[in-house]
């Protein structure tokens, strides 16, 4: 009797008991102009606008003296000067449930899986929620294993931490996201494919999650054919269900492709509603929304789960310090940076370690693990500084012995760091790995005594 009682409900709560109700007076590219609402209607509030067709739900973005500024979940296709549009409470918030597991949706928790109708739970949630206050988060907790070689050693994740992935396009970010969604240690995944291409939706569930990863997976989809309404809230229904899963205890996972696309959304909302472009176009609201929804993830109260959160950054032209970018890295906790020189040389995950940080380092890791870390970065580092002159062969073999380690080590840490998608690889045998290659090179490293593993 549960699931239809559920349908019920959700039916009965989308009844609005009265009806306030205004016209349209103008249409111009994305944005409508209603008039008579202006004192009934405020900033964020949803409406019905009933074209001749058919309705479209729109959402409030600006006020002036020529009245309400409304944009669409759809198109304004059909709609008229004259058409009545309705005030309604609709979409505010949601009601996420344990039975959401598994499937797959759209901006709106529309379900997109032919499986049938999303059940709603009891308790609302609101998709724009305000972070947790910082004084009642816990710290953040233990090192979450990846079985990604590059990150277990150089970037590790722990659990509640905020991690950013930047790249240009076609450098592996998606790929990259994949292989956390495949190999990461979770309770539930919660992802959100924002603005992405159509064709990698069924991509990302077969290939991907597989059928093992889907069934502990929510999966948000809005497409970069869809309004930017859509990929703005997708973004927010995504954070919300993770809010919900941790709320219940659960260590989420959520992944995040690409919050870069987020903003892009947030700057077409904001110069619809008559917002000022700042930086490269963006108006100063991408650059509040930014750290309100990244807050949300991270570690959660005394009593519940975690959100760890991962998040894509579309760098425009190769551009590390470009606005977004500079933005979110500022916020996060991390960021991973993917390299389209490495990638161009083969080597998956493209990876630059010189510039990918974790800000948990070195508490997460034990003493013989960061010795191992230390050592490793300090040879490809010296590799790096020498790098031009070894190429055109300036430098000659036997002049400077670290230098002689440094090229050794590097040639075999390359075949060593590159890592296909279904491959999983335990952290412990990372290590053990990583420092095998330090001997070989001839870098020797003193271990504690305590972590015989490595030795």
């Amino acid at each position: 009797m549960y699931q239809p009682f559920s349908e019920l409900s959700m039916f009965a709560r989308n009844l609005d008991s009265s009806k306030i109700v205004g016209e349209v007076s103008a249409v111009t590219g994305l944005s409508l102009t209603v008039s008579g609402l202006e004192r009934a209607m405020g900033i964020g509030q949803r409406c019905l606008v009933h074209g001749r067709s058919n309705s479209i739900l729109g959402e409030v973005v600006g006020v002036d003296t020529l009245g309400t500024h409304v944009l669409p979940f759809g198109t304004w296709d059909g709609v008229a000067v004259g058409d009545p549009v309705e005030l309604t409470t609709q979409g505010n918030v949601i009601r996420p449930d344990a039975s959401w597991v598994g499937r797959v949706m759209n901006a709106l928790g529309q379900p997109l899986d032919n499986k049938g109708p999303l059940f709603e739970g009891t308790k609302p949630q609101s998709l724009k929620a305000p972070p947790l206050s910082a004084y009642d988060r816990r710290r953040v907790g233990d090192r979450l294993a990846t079985n990604i070689k590059t990150v277990d050693i150089f970037t590790p994740l722990c659990r509640g931490q905020r991690m950013g992935v930047f790249a240009g396009s076609g450098v592996g970010k998606s790929t990259l996201m994949a292989m956390f969604a495949r190999n990461g240690e979770a309770d539930v995944i919660v992802a959100g494919l924002i603005g992405e291409r159509g064709r990698e939706v069924q991509d990302f569930i077969q290939e991907d999650l597989g059928q093992e990863g889907m069934a502990r997976t929510v999966l948000v989809v809005s497409t970069g054919d869809e309004p930017p309404l859509m990929r703005r809230q997708a973004a927010w229904m995504a954070m919300t269900i993770a809010e919900y899963f941790r709320d219940q205890g659960k260590q989420v996972l959520l992944l995040l492709d690409s919050i870069t696309r987020f903003a892009m959304a947030q700057r077409e909302i904001g110069l619809s509603g008559g917002e000022p472009p700042t930086t490269k176009g963006y108006p100063p609201t991408v650059f509040s929304e930014l750290p309100r929804l990244l807050e949300r993830a991270g570690p959660g109260p005394k009593g519940a789960g975690d959100i760890t959160g991962l998040f894509t950054v579309l760098v425009d032209g190769d551009d590390m310090n470009e606005p977004i970018a500079d933005a979110v890295r500022g916020i996060l906790d991390g960021h991973i940076v993917l390299d389209r020189h490495i990638a161009e040389q083969g080597r998956y995950p493209a990876v630059n370690i010189q510039k990918s940080l974790s800000r948990m380092l070195p508490n997460c890791h034990s003493e013989a693990e960061y010795t191992v870390l230390q050592a490793a970065r300090s040879a490809l580092a010296t590799y790096n500084d020498m790098e031009e002159l070894i190429r055109i062969g300036a430098y000659k073999t036997g002049t400077d012995p670290d230098i002689d380690a440094a090229i050794k080590f590097f040639n075999l840490a390359e075949e060593f760091l590159a890592q296909r998608k279904n491959q999983s690889v335990n952290a412990d045998q990372s290590f053990a790995e990583l420092y095998k290659l330090l001997s070989d090179a001839m870098i020797h490293i003193e271990l504690p005594t305590q972590q015989p593993k490595l030795t």
